[in-house]
């Protein structure tokens, strides 16, 4: 049972930074104790160091999310109590804290660990003749005991917890080799060698390796922190008809403000004067900038290029466009793909299997080999080289930088599972109105029958001026554009599937499609031949009577005047991307709720053989679960309000990002660029995550399979098990972030 449903309860969400994390092991003892608490749901992600919580307050309230993460030896602190300045000011506090014991660290190991580069040399004399044992004592006693109480203070609070996790590794292992080193030094035991280098070098190649990591996780959220300085901190507005300028953050909606040439935009706004050009890449990935002028929508940290911009402030605050994607993104980095919980279970039992693998080390070289100090070495050995943090590492650290990649080329996906599905799907349902066509009608003919072309279309509109239909619109866009004076509209009647019926200057008119119609003077060849071109065909006609309102239906007897074809022209982009997308071995269906013949002549035009017309909203849906049966993975795009049930029901949905917010909701991956080249560029990203994943994954159990056997078989010695266990974390990291090289598949232009 969910959250939400327990007690009939609305369930809340939190997100809360997360200090002391040091492995994957962490993570998932963390995220086990909170799963435990009742109407409780929590992701812990390391990479990022969060855990994203949705929780039922009656029935476990923050205290004691905080408190049961207190209780499993981290800290933990709600993020909406920390800026985002104040987070990196403490976590770069953090990381020059650690570097100064890593110096402190490095200058007491070298004298301990340069010596025994003389034993490449038989002739030379023995390490323990080159630096007394006394001095090894004391040069490696703060290192184990004071650098090295981090891993002790974690090792006790996963025991406590009754976990594991690689702090007990590193703890268990050196302090093996230094209590051994220790007892032979002060018992004087001089026929036995010491490993105090071992000990100490240990440590300080892991804590080079957790600043190497840290810096490396640091570069995987660049791309969210440059979203948020983008947006200006200043903003120019109008006040009591003064121009002043005042902090960003102050502006609420209504508010006039003053962009120009070169400036960013503050908030989200609506044009009110000028015209200019804007730089929307941050947003698109576009970099050609879009025109603006009165009434176009503008969006924060976009870019004023040319002229000056006066604007009406519509969203600000958390309720910019900018603000959403920063949301979003975050998110997204928050979660946890499929491929995950493999690497998580694997660790549960991780170092517990390690731990057991050392002791039978130990115990079989001692029975073997009879000498105690080469079994114990060999056991550290095990215990220092195996570790999760690669495991648990592997797949946030892709997602992250994954994510800020889209972000960046206009692409915004919900959740790591939304992104790893994308590039699997082999079925792709297509919406044919503002996916594959531009989403805005036009007029694309006007026959006349027993009026001029003027004449049908003045009144045309005429009798359109009341109605809100797409169709209505493109009807009184193309007469304003001939500047035709419109008569006044004396009462108006819609019928839904039909058309519209009103009286125009005393005039009893209709306008409906041709298939509700039947007039006697109407050309049928006509009309097919439109419609086999993809346009919807309108009649308008002069009713025979002159009905009151009240009695709306029309005669079905009038007098044709004109027929009117519309059309949704399709995208320049559209075929191109549909052949793109085919190769990639990807099959499209389109599913439209328009007539045969139009959806056919789209269908054509885009290069689609698969297509299914007259289809409700209801019933796309439906058509998408029909694809889904076979186990196939299908998507689906779309961008309007009818498109949300399907996309909801596809396993991957898309929405454009020009779409309705409901459609946006619905999706799994929002793409801010209204064509389907961002599809391509979605599924590119998705497939280049999902191989970066791999490789990481394979690295990290590649790493143990081969290390932990090489070591416990005596091939290895712990300072060169340290070293590889350090390098193990950066490296996995650092092929996470060789996804920073990947651009947007190039597109030629529209």
């Amino acid at each position: 049972m969910a959250p939400g449903e327990e007690l009939g309860a609305a369930a809340q969400t939190v997100e809360l930074l997360i200090e002391g994390m040091t492995c994957a092991a962490c993570s998932a003892r963390i995220e086990k104790q909170l799963n435990r608490l009742p109407g409780v749901e929590a992701v812990v992600n390391l990479a990022t160091e969060r855990a994203n919580i949705r929780y039922v307050p009656q029935l476990a309230g923050l205290e004691l999310l905080l408190a049961t993460i207190s209780r499993a030896g981290f800290i933990a602190r709600p993020r909406i109590t920390t800026t985002a300045a104040d987070e990196q000011a403490r976590k770069a506090e953090v990381r020059r804290a650690d570097l100064r014991q890593l110096y402190f660290a490095i200058g007491l190991t070298l004298p301990l660990v340069v010596p025994m580069l003389g034993l490449l040399d038989p002739s030379a004399p023995t390490h323990d003749e080159l630096l007394p044992r006394w001095l090894q004592l004391v040069l490696a006693t703060p290192v184990q005991f004071w650098i090295g109480w981090r891993f002790y203070r974690g090792a006790a609070n996963a025991l406590r917890s009754g976990a594991a996790n690689m702090d007990v590794l590193v703890a268990l292992g050196t302090s093996m080799a230094y209590l051994f080193s220790a007892v032979v030094t002060l018992a004087g035991l001089a026929h036995l060698h010491v490993y105090f280098e071992a000990s100490a070098a240990v440590i300080t190649l892991v804590l080079l390796g957790k600043q190497l990591e840290a810096r490396a996780r640091a570069r995987t959220t660049e791309a969210i922190e440059q979203l948020v300085r983008l947006q200006p901190r200043t903003a120019r507005v109008e006040r009591n008809g003064e121009l002043c300028e005042i902090d960003a953050a102050l502006l609420i909606p209504g508010d006039i403000f003053i962009v120009r040439p070169g400036e960013s935009l503050p908030v989200d706004g609506e044009v009110v004067d000028g015209v200019s050009t804007v730089n929307e890449a941050m947003l698109t990935g576009e970099s050609m900038p879009v025109a603006k002028r009165a009434g176009e929508r503008v969006f924060a940290a976009t870019i004023n290029a040319q002229g000056m911009l006066r604007c009406r402030a519509t969203g600000v605050g958390e309720q910019t466009l900018l603000a959403g994607i920063i949301r979003l993104v975050g998110q997204a980095q928050a979660s946890k793909a499929s491929v995950q919980r493999l690497a998580d279970r694997i660790s549960a039992v991780f170092v517990p299997t390690i731990c057991l693998i050392a002791v039978v080390t130990l115990f079989a070289w001692w029975a073997i080999g009879g000498v105690f100090s080469t079994a114990l070495v060999n056991a550290v050995a095990v215990l220092v080289i195996a570790c999760p943090c690669a495991l648990g590492l592997a797949t946030p650290t892709a997602i992250v930088v994954a994510t800020g990649q889209g972000a960046a080329a206009g692409i915004l996906v919900r959740n790591a599972d939304a992104l790893e599905r994308a590039g699997q799907i082999s079925v792709l349902a297509v919406d044919k109105t503002g996916t594959l066509t531009q989403g805005e009608p036009a007029l694309t003919d006007v026959v006349a029958l027993a009026a001029t072309a003027d004449e049908a279309l003045r009144l045309a509109a005429s009798l359109e001026q009341a109605s809100e239909h797409p169709l209505a619109r493109a009807i009184l866009r193309e007469a304003q554009a001939r500047g035709l004076t419109l008569p006044a509209l004396d009462w108006f009647h819609a019928i839904p599937g039909w058309g519209v019926t009103g009286c125009v200057a005393g005039r009893r008119l209709s306008l409906g499609a041709a298939t509700a119609l039947a007039h006697t003077a109407c050309p049928g060849e006509l009309i097919d031949t439109l419609q086999r071109d993809g346009k919807t065909v309108v009649i308008l006609c002069a009713e025979a009577e002159s009905l009151s309102p009240e009695q709306p239906h029309p005669t079905l007897a009038g007098q044709a005047l004109a027929l009117l074809a519309i059309a949704d022209p399709l995208r320049a982009s559209s075929p191109a991307a549909v052949a793109r997308l085919q190769a990639m071995g990807i099959r499209l269906v389109m599913l439209t709720g328009d007539h045969l013949e139009t959806a056919a002549a789209i269908a054509r035009q885009a290069g689609i053989d698969d297509y299914r017309a007259g289809i409700l909203p209801g019933e796309k849906a439906s058509a998408v679960r029909t694809l889904k049966e076979g186990r196939t993975i299908v998507g689906m795009v779309g961008d309007g309000l009818n498109d949300a049930p399907a996309l909801a029901a596809a396993d991957v949905g898309f929405a454009i990002g020009a779409g309705s917010d409901a459609a946006i909701e619905a999706a799994d991956l929002t793409l801010l660029r209204n064509d389907l080249t961002a599809l391509i560029d979605a599924i590119a990203l998705s497939r280049a995550t999902s191989r970066k994943i791999r490789q990481n994954l394979f690295c990290a159990f590649v790493y143990n399979v081969l290390g932990v056997p090489l070591a416990a078989l005596g091939y290895l010695n712990p300072v060169l098990a340290g070293a590889a266990m350090a390098l193990s974390s950066v490296s996995v990291v650092a092929n996470s972030l060789l996804l920073k090289r990947w651009r947007r598949v190039h597109h030629p232009p529209t």
